[in-house]
């Protein structure tokens, strides 16, 4: 099964205990030797994606990684609750060579627990999103790969209800959505509910409405339910489209799994997703007999001076245990993923690496002018410590599913309200934190 790919969720996750991993600060380590025959070692990577150990794709990884550095044996531990497994292996010894950052570990406590990788400065000149690694001017993960945001959606079940341009705006989207509905048995826009992880998803609506690259370092002094801004119109979307009976009927009911076959064969029009969802309903499709390539993408229904847009939002990113004998063979395994190896492309992400081509998933994007937005990330820490104080939890699933329950008539209130309470404890958090 495939274990979904993660964007960062500090706020619903337990901060790892106090025990500390490095006891110290970790060396550093620099590229891999210009000689890839004198890298040696044996190293363990954790990763969450036992849907690529099921097929075999990481071991097809590690023989073209072995035939670069033949002296280096990759073995590989798949970990279908990475969060929660990980999180209790850190306060040992033993978590690996090469794992993905938990998203529970504060930035601060980086060196306890991973090496450096090198200047930040430096990185920066060759990868994206290297912001968010950083400590003091070092740098402990490359990110693995960055997803778009948008919907996953089946072109021909929005094109048999008439709607063959995407829609620029929430009225826009709505309407296409009530015309899919009216075409026949197809559930227009699907919430995975019950599996509550995909509702997380509408936070990458962050920047993507307004076009802005600073819209979450605003938030620090700003409201993110205020009229008009990116969380009221994602929020607004979402929470019209289940009022308006546009969403599936009973949404306690819904499967995560069962939701890509269902989008795969028209059964369901849209899904709120990042582009890493992309080739997982392709996937389906192609198991189902039909044209993998019905399966499209478009951004947000929004723009801003004329112009939509998708958030990049970077996906775990690759460390080094501070712990590792075999620094130099873990740091050639992240330089070949990232820098050799075609994993962004099969998650239809944007690599780190800067000039990498874009995924075919967003050449329609590239062909309407479509603009990718790199969150600035320099506030991030006090984004998530006020998300954190305020109790709000732009990142889990609960007040969004509360949303849908309202609108659903399963609880009381309305949107206008909801959103007015959220605001207030937004600015409680940001006078705890100051």
């Amino acid at each position: 099964m495939r274990r979904r790919a993660l964007t960062l969720s500090l706020a619903s996750l337990a901060l790892l205990t106090a025990a500390c991993g490095g006891g110290g600060g970790a060396e550093s380590t620099a590229d891999s030797a210009d000689d890839p025959t004198k890298v040696a070692g044996d190293i363990t990577v954790l990763t969450n994606r036992t849907d690529l150990q099921e097929d075999g794709t990481l071991e097809k990884y590690a023989a073209q990684f072995k035939e670069a550095y033949p002296n280096v044996n990759v073995k590989f531990e798949a970990l279908t609750d990475y969060e929660g497994e990980v999180r209790i292996r850190m306060n040992t010894d033993n978590y690996g060579d090469v794992l993905l950052v938990p998203n529970a570990v504060a930035t601060g406590d980086y060196p306890k627990f991973f090496a450096s990788l090198g200047d930040t400065a430096e990185l920066a000149k060759k990868y994206r999103f290297t912001s968010a690694s950083d400590v003091n001017g070092k740098s402990y993960g490359i990110v693995s790969f960055a997803a778009a945001s948008g919907f996953v959606y089946n072109q021909t079940a929005w094109r048999q209800a008439g709607a063959t341009d995407w829609p620029t705006s929430p009225q826009e989207f709505l309407s296409d959505l009530k015309a899919i509905k009216a075409k026949g048995d197809a559930i227009p826009l699907y919430t995975n509910y019950k599996d509550a992880w995909p509702i997380t998803q509408w936070s990458q609506v962050l920047g993507a409405v307004s076009c802005d690259a600073g819209a979450q370092a605003a938030l620090t002094t700003g409201d993110p339910w205020a009229p008009g801004a990116d969380f009221a119109v994602g929020d607004g979307l979402l929470f019209d489209a289940v009022a308006q009976k546009l969403t599936e009927p009973d949404p306690t009911t819904t499967n995560w799994e069962e939701s890509k076959g269902l989008l795969a064969k028209g059964k369901v029009g849209a899904m709120f997703l990042g582009s890493w969802a992309v080739p997982q309903i392709q996937a389906a499709a192609e198991a189902a007999g039909l044209d993998p390539q019905t399966i499209g993408f478009m951004p947000f229904p929004n723009q801003s001076n004329g112009k939509s847009c998708s958030t990049l939002s970077p996906d775990y990113r690759y460390a080094i245990s501070t712990h590792s004998q075999n620094k130099d063979a873990a740091r050639a395994w992240i330089d070949w993923l990232v820098d050799k190896s075609d994993f962004p492309a099969l998650n239809e992400g944007v690599s780190p690496l800067i000039g990498s081509p874009i995924p075919p998933a967003l050449k329609p994007f590239e062909a309407a002018g479509v603009t990718l937005i790199e969150l600035d990330q320099s506030k991030v820490n006090q984004y998530n410590d006020i998300d954190k104080a305020a109790e709000t939890g732009v990142n889990t699933p609960d007040y969004r599913q509360h949303l849908i329950d309202i609108a659903r008539g399963a609880a009381k209130g309305d949107l206008k309200d909801a959103l007015a309470d959220l605001s207030k404890k937004w600015k409680d958090g940001q006078e705890t934190v100051g």
